[in-house]
């Protein structure tokens, strides 16, 4: 007898497992599409004290809800009419007694749903046995699109705010830009490009070609002619034997043959030249005025140049090891405007000391160079992560030791910080936002390095902020 209850009970528990296996294969696509119109989930447990099935549990349902709340809320109408969709139940057996889960996806409101809950914790029988039901929560599955909604929304809108919409400023820029090329004019016989003031200016600033006086113009400059190209045409030399002349020619080898060219056959007064390596089409506006206020006397540059055999910057460098005589007294002359800087070279001409580029020059040695080599060596040893997050959309988090604490997707980034200590650099391909800032601040990150930055008006005194640029 007892062999044979074990086997009826064997075959039971079979039977079960087969049931159950086609209930997730055919109820998956069902729910799938209940739950597409679906506003709210119930999710409740049960227990019965003897074993039941699928179906005992979900005739428990129906039968002992029918007729309790009435036409408008009756279980069989509202499935009929897809106001709740199809009952899945989740049963297994331990001990003798059963247990499992029951979800109700509903698209009624909110109040009919909670109704709809608490009825079946009146059910208090399933099949022969007693069971009792526990509603755990009802689920608006409407919250997590939501939270969808919002951070892609976000996204966009950084998107377009950084790639479609243009600053402020940078419309200015584009336009004044428009503006000083259309004041580009053609001067002399041979058409040299040049700014406006040339044909009146008393002193004027002669470059290699167009792009270094469009630059010129870009940042106020109006008194400058380009040589365009190796050979020195005659206006060049015509204008040097009338105006106070100023040579101002690039940092690098062909820079230094056009300007041994100009001091052979145009009466030069003072040489000027861009930092070395660098053109002036493209320096910046303080990097153009310290630049010009830094320029040395023609005749020692000459000397210098075809007696001694020495290029501009090695004079430069000789000129630093000087002890600063008289710059203090120099230094009490107003500084020249930085938009009308042609006027100020032809005030200080009779009284230029061959001193006065000393402090200039200096300061250009101990503050600009020094910080753009500081600045590269800080974003060269983060350059392995830095071409790994380039590959893959990714964030990654390392800590003092360097060694990676998580990988992040970007998307959340700003949330998954909250759960995360001990960060000394954060590298990722996105970018970098005030938000962003201000959460990674309060977290005593050091380094913060993106793809670029938008919109940052507050830095932390303890956080780097790079770009992969820099």
């Amino acid at each position: 007898m007892k062999r044979k209850k074990t086997t009826i009970q064997q075959i039971l528990l079979d039977k079960q497992r087969m049931l159950k296996k086609k209930e997730i294969e055919g109820d998956s696509m069902a729910a799938k599409d209940d739950f597409g119109t679906t506003k709210y989930v119930i999710h409740a447990e049960f227990e019965a004290s003897g074993i039941v099935e699928r179906p005992d549990v979900v005739g428990a349902i129906f039968g002992q809800t029918e007729g309790l709340l009435g036409d408008d809320l009756d279980l069989r109408e509202l499935q009929k009419t897809g106001r709740i969709g199809r009952i899945k139940v989740d049963v297994h057996t331990r001990a003798g007694k059963s247990y499992g889960t029951i979800t109700i996806p509903s698209s009624l409101d909110r109040v009919e749903t909670a109704i709809l809950a608490a009825a079946l914790e009146t059910i208090d029988r399933i099949g022969p046995s007693e069971a009792r039901i526990n509603v755990m929560r009802i689920e608006d599955v409407r919250a997590t699109k939501r939270k969808y909604i919002i951070e892609r929304a976000k996204e966009i809108l950084e998107t377009l705010m950084e790639e479609e919409i243009p600053e402020t400023q940078e419309i200015t820029e584009e336009v004044k830009k428009e503006v000083r090329a259309k004041e580009l004019i053609e001067y002399g016989s041979e058409k040299l490009p040049a700014g406006p003031h040339v044909p009146f200016s008393d002193s004027i600033i002669i470059v290699e070609g167009r792009a270094d006086v469009l630059n010129l113009l870009k940042h106020g400059i109006k008194n400058a002619i380009a040589v365009e190209g190796t050979s020195i045409p005659e206006t060049i030399i015509k204008l040097s034997k009338e105006r106070i002349v100023t040579a101002f020619t690039d940092g690098d080898r062909g820079g230094e043959l056009i300007l041994k060219e100009l001091l052979q056959v145009a009466d030069i007064d003072y040489v000027a030249r861009a930092p070395e390596g660098k053109e002036v089409e493209e320096l910046t506006k303080k990097e153009i005025i310290k630049s010009l206020r830094s320029k040395v006397p023609a005749e020692q540059v000459i000397n210098e140049l075809f007696a001694k055999g020495k290029s501009f910057y090695e004079l430069m460098k000789e000129r630093e090891q000087q002890p600063p005589a008289s710059i203090e007294k120099v230094e009490e002359t107003p500084m020249e405007s930085k938009t009308e800087v042609q006027k100020e070279i032809h005030k200080k001409e009779p009284k230029i000391e061959a001193k006065i580029p000393e402090r200039e020059e200096k300061k250009e040695e101990r503050f600009i160079k020094p910080i753009r080599l500081s600045k590269l060596s800080e974003i060269d040893k983060f350059s392995k992560w830095i071409e790994e997050v380039k590959r893959d959309s990714k964030a990654i988090l390392l800590d003092e030791n360097e060694s990676i604490l998580a990988e992040i997707p970007i998307r959340d980034l700003s949330n998954s910080l909250n759960n995360k200590e001990n960060i000394y650099a954060i590298i990722f391909n996105g970018i970098i936002t005030q938000r962003l800032i201000d959460i990674v601040s309060e977290k005593g990150v050091k380094y913060l390095i993106g793809a670029r930055k938008s919109n940052v008006v507050r830095r932390p005194i303890n956080l780097k902020i790079l770009t992969f640029a820099e």
